[in-house]
C-alpha cells in the first residue's frame, strides 16, 4: 500500500495559508465542543525517522489552547516504564475527559523500532498486537477519539533529511549510527508498517496515512482530518444526548436462578483451624513469604495480590497477616473506595494501571477493578452495556499483566448471612471497631441476593489460568488466613520455578 502512495501532492505558501486560516477557528472550536462534552481525544503520530513529526504537531498545536492539550515524546523508556508491561506509561497517560492526549511516537514502537533489533526479535509477537487493539478498543468502548497518523516519506526523501540534520551542527545530536542503520533497513520497516496497518487498522482506531515529503500538504491534512474526525464526535455525543427514549424490550424468558452454574452454593463453609495449629502454621508460612519475597525481588517478578469478598469476610484481617513479615520498602497495600472526580474523568481501570507494580514489587489491592462488575452493576453506576463489557476489558489486562511475567492471585473470602450479621453485630458492640461498619454495609447486606448471582457471573467469567480466582471459606478467620498464605507461597515458589527454568534454557 505505501508504495503505490503518491508523495507529488503539495500546497503552495498562498494555499497553505488559506486553508489554515480557514480551519484554525474550527479546530479551536471543536476543542472547545469536546471539553463541554467531555469528550476525551487521543492522537498519536509515527511514521518514519526524518518525517518531520515535532514540526507537523506543533503546526496543528497553534489552533489548540495549550490548557486542554498535552505532547508526549515517548522514544525512550525510562528505567520506571521498562520495569512496567509495556502499555502502562500509554494507560497513565490517557487524557481525561474533555482533554487531549498527543503522542510524538506511541504504543507502535512495540511492533516497529523494537521488533526490527535483532536482540529483541524473539520477544514480539501476535500477542503485542492483540493487546495494542485490545488498549484501543477499551478506550474507544469508554468514549476516548482515537486519531492514527503516518507520516509517510520515500527512502530518498528520508535519506536526504537525514543528510541535513546530521550536517547541521545544531540538529546534529538528533542523528545516530540507529538512524542510518534504520535508513538502510527501510524496505525492512516497510513491511513492517504494512503488517501494522493491516492487524490495527480498525473503525473505532484508524489509521490516515499522510504524505508529508511537502511540509505544507502534510500539515493541512492533519488539521482537515482531526476536524473532520471531531465534528463527526461531536455530533455523534448531541445526537446520543438528545435521542429519543429507546422503546422498552419486550419481556424475555429468564432462567430461574436456581438452575445456573454457581460457585458460591458449592463452598463449604465449615472448614476450621484450631487456635494452636493456626499459630505455628501462620508463623512457619509467614517466614516462607519473607523468604520469597526477596526472592522475587532479585528475579523481578512483579506479584498482583487482589481481594474481594463480603462487606466483614476478613480482607484486612488476612492482608494484615500476609504483610507482617514481608520488607515494607517492597509491596503496596492500595485501598479502592469510591472513585474520585479525577477517577471518574478517566477509563474505569486507569486508576488501577497507576498502581500496578514494577518487577520485583507487590501491590496488594482491598478491593478492586471487579466493583465493576459488583456495586456498579447492582447500583446503577454502570450501564448493562458497560458491565457487561467489563468481563472481557478485565480479562485483557490481567493478560497484558501476565504476558510481562506478573504473578496474579485473586481471592474471594466467602462468609454466609449469619456470620456476616455476626461480625456487625460485634463491631458496633466493640468502640474500637465501630469504625469499621457503615450504614452502606447494611444497604449492601439487604441485597444479598444480587450480589450472589453477580458475584457467581464474575467468578465464572473473569477466573483464567493466568490470573485465577480462589475462593476462601472465610467463616472461620483462622482457616482463611492460613489458605491466603498458602496459596501464595505456593505461587511464588511455582513462579521462581519457572523463572529458574528460564534463565537455564537462555544460558544454553
Amino acid at each position: 500500500m505505501l508504495e503505490k502512495v503518491d508523495l507529488s501532492k503539495n500546497l503552495s505558501k498562498k494555499e497553505y495559508k488559506e486553508k489554515k486560516d480557514e480551519l484554525t477557528p474550527v479546530l479551536s472550536q471543536l476543542q472547545r465542543d469536546c471539553k463541554r462534552l467531555d469528550i476525551p481525544v487521543i492522537i498519536a503520530f509515527e511514521g518514519w525517522e526524518g518525517g518531520r513529526k515535532g514540526i507537523l504537531i506543533n503546526k496543528l498545536i497553534q489552533a489548540l489552547d495549550p490548557r486542554g492539550f498535552k505532547v508526549y515524546a515517548t522514544d525512550r523508556e525510562t528505567e520506571d516504564e521498562r520495569m512496567h508491561p509495556f502499555l502502562w506509561r500509554f494507560w497513565t497517560k490517557t487524557p481525561a475527559k474533555g482533554r487531549m492526549a498527543i503522542f510524538d511516537k506511541s504504543w507502535y514502537r512495540r511492533v516497529l523500532d523494537d521488533s526490527l533489533e535483532v536482540e529483541k526479535m524473539h520477544e514480539y509477537s501476535d500477542e503485542d498486537y492483540n493487546e495494542i487493539v485490545s488498549f484501543e478498543q477499551q478506550l474507544s468502548d469508554d468514549g476516548t477519539i482515537i486519531i492514527k497518523f503516518f507520516l509517510h516519506i520515500s527512502k530518498k526523501e528520508q535519506g536526504k533529511r537525514l543528510k541535513q540534520l546530521d550536517e547541521n551542527q545544531a540538529t546534529k545530536w538528533m542523528i545516530s549510527e540507529k538512524s542510518w542503520r534504520r535508513h538502510r533497513m527501510y524496505q525492512d520497516y516497510l513491511v513492517k508498517y504494512e503488517e501494522m496497518f493491516q492487524r490495527t487498522d480498525s473503525d473505532f482506531a484508524p489509521w490516515h496515512i499522510v504524505e508529508a515529503e511537502d511540509e505544507n500538504f502534510a500539515a493541512v491534512k492533519i488539521m482537515s482530518t482531526v476536524v473532520e474526525t471531531l465534528s463527526q464526535a461531536v455530533a455523534d455525543k448531541l445526537s446520543s444526548m438528545h435521542a429519543e427514549a429507546k422503546p422498552q424490550r419486550m419481556d424475555v424468558f429468564s432462567m430461574d436462578q436456581s438452575l445456573k452454574t454457581s460457585i458460591l452454593a458449592g463452598v463449604d463453609l465449615s472448614k476450621t483451624i484450631d487456635k494452636e495449629t493456626y499459630k505455628t502454621r501462620l508463623n512457619e508460612l509467614q517466614n516462607k513469604i519473607k523468604v520469597l519475597h526477596n526472592e522475587i525481588y532479585l528475579q523481578r517478578i512483579p506479584v498482583v495480590l487482589a481481594f474481594e469478598g463480603w462487606d466483614a469476610g476478613g480482607k484486612g484481617g488476612a492482608i494484615k497477616r500476609l504483610t507482617e513479615k514481608m520488607d515494607p520498602r517492597g509491596y503496596a497495600v492500595v485501598p479502592t473506595a469510591s472513585p474520585n472526580d479525577i477517577e471518574k474523568a478517566h477509563h474505569y481501570l486507569w486508576r488501577f494501571w497507576n498502581e500496578f507494580p514494577k518487577d520485583g514489587h507487590i501491590a496488594i489491592f482491598d478491593r478492586t477493578w471487579y466493583g465493576r462488575v459488583m456495586v456498579e452493576r447492582i447500583e446503577g453506576f454502570a450501564t448493562e452495556d458497560e458491565w457487561t463489557r467489563a468481563y472481557k476489558e478485565m480479562n485483557d489486562m490481567e493478560l497484558q499483566l501476565a504476558h510481562n511475567g506478573t504473578v496474579i492471585l485473586k481471592f474471594w473470602l466467602h462468609i454466609d448471612p449469619d456470620e456476616q450479621e455476626r461480625r456487625f453485630n460485634d463491631r458496633m458492640a466493640n468502640p474500637e471497631k465501630q469504625w469499621k461498619i457503615t450504614d452502606e454495609d447494611w444497604r449492601n447486606r439487604a441485597k444479598w441476593h444480587e450480589y450472589e448471582i453477580a458475584v457467581d457471573d464474575m467468578l465464572l467469567k473473569t477466573s483464567t489460568s493466568y490470573a485465577p480466582w480462589i475462593v476462601v471459606e472465610a467463616n472461620s478467620k483462622y482457616y482463611a488466613r492460613i489458605k491466603v498464605l498458602e496459596t501464595v507461597v505456593h505461587a511464588l515458589e511455582e513462579a521462581l520455578d519457572q523463572r529458574a527454568k528460564k534463565n537455564k534454557r537462555s544460558k544454553k
